[in-house]
């Protein structure tokens, strides 16, 4: 709080050539002491009548002693103790404002185009170390899913590896109330954790977007300081400007992280299976359902005989080269890769999302598949390599499918086990397709009949059709 004293009211020069007029036209003997008896104005008068006090906010700053007509000095200069705390008041507020519009601008110059956590918030704690008196500074961010606080950057004497539920502790307490506080007597709190670092006094202010509480920024000295309202507002100015970098940041962050785990997926499945991963609405796509799809397998004829004389690593990179291409072929045809099992792909059409030509794209897929193989780059996958494609449509279960801790997307029924065994009797460069295939692609593609098959499960044999192309 601002204070006046009355030494140096006094010693104004325009103040004490008013209060000698004063003294001079009042013809009387007059003397000033300050509020510890230290005589400012004249001498002590052997026999005072009266003491009148000189006033600042009922508070008693200093004594104008002698006769009746003393009692106008003692008025004369109360007032112009409260004329020259509303300047110095004005002149307090005035400061604190431009502290505060000086911090928000050399903050919002220095995060604005940071997108780090940890460097923003270094930023942050740096500025509130210069501004605030304080020895110790921290911002702790909140997990959401844990609902823990953690210190993400500090100014400290010790590393503090503090960790916080909402509602633990002090920070925990403002992170769940969303409201700053200052405890200038931190001992006494019932809520205070103690750490590594000694604590005496302490300010505690949210870092929020709206209501939505991203962490906190704590300020504190070992030493008993009085922390003052003035001070509380310049951290809440902090936090508040803190809080949009940082909510820019942990944005930032997560569509890194959303990309490099999308990036991971779609090596593995198509982007529809993807997004459908991702997009937390979309994960009821994967939820296990009763569906009309088209299955698609497809395996190299021969394939360890004709592999046996190489290299393990030969094998493997003539593969890769191999899944490249058809997985390529797959994806282009909205198709979602189920599996590999050794040189086999297993593919799906119309799951996890609807699709009403799956049919039509799975043997346009297969034709795509063989022609594909055709103009490989590299010419012993062309010469060794010949695919039979097996291709059924039907209602099957499709879904996650596994255990808690281990789940595949993937189709169940006999449409599999069919599109399965047609593939173990398909020649290379031969696609089978059965007669609910044939059936909604008759119109779009051409074909021969290949006969009636026996699959295992399945009392009546099967029509197969052989697609031409």
């Amino acid at each position: 709080m601002t204070t006046i004293r009355l030494k140096r009211l006094i010693a104004k020069k325009a103040v004490w050539q008013m209060l000698n007029e004063l003294i001079t036209a009042l013809e009387t003997p007059i003397s000033i002491q300050d509020i510890t008896g230290k005589w400012l104005v004249g001498e002590e008068i052997a026999c005072p009548e009266q003491q009148y006090p000189v006033q600042l906010h009922g508070e008693v700053i200093g004594w104008v002693i002698g006769e009746p007509k003393a009692a106008s000095v003692a008025s004369f200069l109360s007032y112009l103790a409260h004329q020259e705390l509303g300047k110095k008041e004005l002149a307090r507020e005035t400061l604190e404002k431009y502290k505060e519009i000086n911090l928000l601008y050399n903050v919002s110059e220095k995060i604005s185009a940071n997108l780090r956590l940890n460097q923003i918030a270094k930023l942050v704690i740096e500025e509130a170390h210069k501004i605030l008196e304080a020895n110790s500074c921290s911002v702790m961010i909140l997990d959401e899913e844990t609902k823990e606080l953690s210190i993400i950057s500090h100014i400290e004497t010790k590393t503090p590896k503090l960790i916080f539920k909402l509602g633990e502790g002090i920070a925990g307490a403002v992170a769940l109330t969303g409201k700053a506080e200052i405890i200038n007597d931190v001992l006494s709190d019932p809520r205070y954790t103690p750490g590594p670092n000694p604590v005496s006094s302490l300010m505690c202010a949210p870092i929020k977007i709206k209501n939505r509480i991203l962490g906190v920024i704590n300020v504190s000295n070992k030493k008993p300081v009085q922390y003052s309202a003035a001070d509380l507002k310049l951290l809440n100015a902090l936090a508040s400007q803190a809080a949009v970098a940082i909510e820019n940041a942990i944005l930032h962050k997560n569509k890194l992280k959303e990309e490099r785990i999308k990036s991971n997926l779609e090596r593995y499945l198509s982007s529809q299976v993807v997004e459908a991963v991702l997009d937390v609405e979309g994960n009821s796509c994967l939820i296990p359902v009763k569906r009309n799809v088209s299955i698609l397998f497809s395996d190299i004829r021969n394939f360890t005989t004709t592999c046996e004389e190489l290299e393990p690593e030969t094998i493997v990179g003539y593969l890769n080269e191999y899944f490249t291409h058809m997985v390529e072929v797959i994806f282009n045809h909205q198709g979602t890769v189920d599996k590999f099992v050794g040189d086999m792909i297993l593919a799906l059409f119309g799951a996890p999302y609807r699709m009403l030509d799956a049919e039509t794209k799975a043997i346009s897929t297969a034709i795509e598949m063989q022609r594909r193989l055709q103009r490989m780059p590299v010419s012993w996958i062309r010469e060794n390599f010949k695919t039979g494609i097996g291709i059924s449509s039907g209602k099957v279960v499709v879904g996650n499918i596994g255990s808690p801790r281990h789940m595949d997307y993937t189709a169940i029924g006999d449409e599999v086990n069919i599109a399965s065994r047609l593939q173990s009797i398909a020649q290379g460069g031969q696609i089978l397709v059965s007669r609910s295939v044939y059936e909604a692609t008759k119109e779009s593609f051409q074909f021969n009949e290949f006969g009636l098959v026996n699959v295992k499960g399945k009392k009546k044999p099967v029509e197969v059709f052989e697609v031409l192309y």
